[in-house]
């Protein structure tokens, strides 16, 4: 009996290896895998822990892995291209200058906004339907950990970023990458740009033409022409994505070379699914229980197609931002959630500008975009010989009576039944003062600091109250409160001691700690700290072969 269960445990030990000496010039690791996983809020591993049944899907991470329970962006801007932005560069946006999925740029367009990855300059490979334009990391002002993993090697190691979402396979893995690749939103092919290739690689070709989308659209349930949006928001855009990977893997001989190689895959159907029904819907939990299942079938092909399997490959897991309970579940609790009308305040505050500057005319003064950013169109104020700062500041004090102007009349009296909650902006910050630093010096004004872009041109970031949303049916994100900051932080890998971990991190932290193993340069606005307390102690110097010196003559 005493000799099975040696044998058993024997059986374990090439999962986790002693760990030796780990630097990305010798291959050690041969593969490091950084996987987000969109709108994924940071309790959600815990919370549906009883669910995961497979042994390497999220139990890889909760019961072999360094599990931290306590995971916060430090910024307000909680978007999907600025988290993929942050987690891949180890810096906030003001450091690598994404602040928004999209932004008005009037040099560039004046017509649209344009999206964080957006480059005119560059054309879609891989779809000859496709309308879009080009992408790249243009707007990217900061290094990957990747990018230093490929600096390091001299182009050795392969790097490649792969998602549903553009932004979320360019901004996480890239300039140096060898190659970033998306979903064409209608046909349900992956592509790229001619900023990697003027064509798809053969492998990439193969998948797109092996008929696995029109199995995809078949599992889903759904019709031709809108993949993105049908398919996305089902289980079957997990594992179409993962089958991917796995042509990937084996098409670039992942995890086969002199180097450490690294590959970023971003999960958004949990982000596509959850703006619809919320964190809270059995249809959520469904999705994060199917992509468990996935993620153990695709680890367990990892272990038979990487160099000495899984015992050679990291992986650290994150999300890119939380979100925020649907309004009606939340306030059905007692919160004081509500939905706004973006649209609505976007109009009263046109209202009000032109009964202050241009009265009975209809200047357009506000050009829009996402929220927490109210953009202002600068033409308008210049033609009056408003300055930025007057500009900024006017918008700044009109909001909150701009919003309270789409709200039917506050009753009056005492109330003997408990009021309905009533939607209001907290607090404004303008473009220059976040520049200037000109901040209250509060844990809020710090995440604000952090938002800071210059992108976006002349701008005013709004705070709402807690739980409110600009989101008509379904939920949201964008705002401030650890709701939508609190993501996961996981990582396997030979080089991580596990357990759970209840300090308090950030995602920064994952670029740090991996460039710090791996013995490469920072990325290079990095601002994260090297997660030491979940990594192995090396080998003493003694244990190590000793070098001898030849004597002095």
């Amino acid at each position: 009996m005493r000799k099975c269960v040696v044998v058993a445990l024997l059986s374990l030990l090439p999962l986790v290896p002693a760990v030796s000496h780990a630097d990305a010039y010798h291959a050690k690791p041969k593969l490091v895998v950084i996987l987000v996983i969109d709108q994924f809020r940071g309790d959600y591993l815990d919370r549906y822990r009883s669910d995961f049944k497979t042994p390497s899907g999220f139990n890889l991470f909760l019961n072999r892995g360094a599990h931290f329970t306590d995971c916060y962006y430090d910024y307000a801007n909680t978007m999907t291209a600025p988290g993929h932005s942050t987690i891949g560069t180890g810096a906030y946006t003001d450091g690598h200058g994404i602040s928004l999925n999209e932004w008005w740029d009037l040099k560039r367009s004046t017509t649209h906004p344009v999206s964080s990855v957006e480059d005119e300059r560059y054309a879609v490979v891989g779809d000859p339907d496709s309308k879009d334009v080009g992408a790249s990391p243009r707007n990217q002002l900061a290094s990957t950990v990747g990018d230093e993993v490929v600096l390091a090697s001299g182009g050795k190691s392969k790097l490649f970023g792969i998602s549903l979402k553009d932004r979320a396979a360019i901004l996480t893995s890239g300039h140096a990458s060898n190659g970033a690749f998306w979903l064409d939103h209608a046909s349900g092919k992956f592509v790229t740009s001619t900023y990697w290739a003027t064509e798809l690689p053969p492998w990439a070709q193969a998948f797109n033409n092996s008929g696995r989308a029109a199995q995809a659209l078949h599992e889903a349930g759904a019709q031709p022409g809108h993949f993105y949006e049908e398919v996305g928001a089902t289980p079957a855009s997990v594992t179409y994505l993962l089958d991917f990977a796995k042509s990937l893997v084996s098409g670039e001989q992942m995890g086969h070379h002199d180097t450490t190689d690294v590959l970023t895959i971003s999960i958004s159907s949990t982000d596509i699914l959850g703006h619809k029904v919320g964190p809270d819907a059995p249809e959520q939990r469904a999705m994060i229980d199917a992509i468990d299942v996935d993620l153990n079938d695709f680890f367990t092909w990892l272990d038979k197609h990487v160099d000495g399997g899984m015992a050679n490959v990291w992986v650290a897991l994150s999300g890119d931002h939380g979100v925020a309970p649907v309004p009606a579940v939340a306030a059905k609790e007692g919160m004081p959630a509500t939905p706004f009308s973006s649209p609505k305040l976007i109009a009263a505050l046109e209202v009000s500008l032109n009964k202050r500057y241009s009265p009975g005319k209809s200047t357009k003064y506000i050009l829009g975009g996402e929220l927490p950013y109210i953009q202002i169109d600068p033409r308008a104020f210049t033609a009056l010989k408003i300055t930025e700062a007057e500009a900024e500041q006017t918008v700044a004090d009109m909001l909150p009576d701009a919003l309270e102007s789409t709200l039917p009349p506050a009753p009056e009296g005492v109330s003997q039944t408990r009021l309905p909650p009533r939607p209001l902006i907290r607090r404004t910050y303008t473009r220059l003062q976040m520049a200037a630093g000109q901040i209250p010096a509060t844990d809020e004004g710090r995440l604000v600091l952090h938002s800071y872009s210059p992108n976006g041109g002349w701008y005013v970031m709004l705070a709402p109250g807690m739980y409110e949303m600009a989101s008509a049916s379904g939920t949201n994100h964008f705002t401030p409160y650890s709701y939508d900051r609190h993501v996961p932080l996981d990582l396997f890998g030979s080089a991580f001691i596990p357990g759970t971990y209840h300090d308090r991190v950030a995602p920064i932290d994952i670029a740090s700690t991996l460039a710090s193993l791996l013995r490469v340069n920072q990325p290079s606005a990095a601002a994260g700290r090297v997660l030491t307390m979940a990594i192995r102690p090396e080998p003493a110097a003694s244990s190590r072969t000793p070098i001898k010196v030849a004597p002095a003559k």
